[in-house]
C-alpha cells in the first residue's frame, strides 16, 4: 500500500533555491533537476524504506535518499512520509534534526 506523500515549506523553498541556482546558466536543466529529484521522491511512497538513516541523527524515522549531488531527506510515518529537506551535498546538516528538519 502507498504511503502518501507531504513536502514540508521548507523542503519546496529548497527546490525553489536549486531550481533558481541552475536556473542561472540553464532553465532546461533546472526544470529536468527538478523534474528528477520530484520522480525520485514519487518512488518513496512504494518503497519509504529504501533511504538509509540520515548518520548525523540516532533516529531511525529520519532517512535520506541521494539522488546525484542532493541528499533528500524524509521522515518515515505510519502510512506517510514527510520530505523535510532537499540539501546539496556539500552543505553540513544542522546539529539537531528539530532545527528545519521537524
Amino acid at each position: 500500500m502507498a504511503s502518501t506523500l507531504t513536502w514540508s515549506e521548507a523542503a519546496l523553498q529548497d527546490l525553489e533555491g536549486i531550481a533558481a541556482y541552475i536556473a542561472k546558466d540553464s532553465p532546461h536543466y533546472a526544470a529536468t533537476t527538478i523534474g528528477n529529484i520530484v520522480d525520485a521522491v514519487e518512488r518513496l511512497q512504494d518503497h519509504p524504506q529504501i533511504g538509509r538513516v540520515v548518520p548525523e541523527y540516532s533516529d531511525s524515522t529520519l532517512r535520506m535518499i541521494i539522488w546525484r549531488q542532493y541528499r533528500i531527506v524524509y521522515r518515515v510515518m505510519p502510512g506517510q512520509i514527510f520530505i523535510v529537506a532537499v540539501i546539496h551535498g556539500a552543505r553540513l546538516l544542522p546539529e539537531s534534526p528539530e532545527e528545519p528538519l521537524a
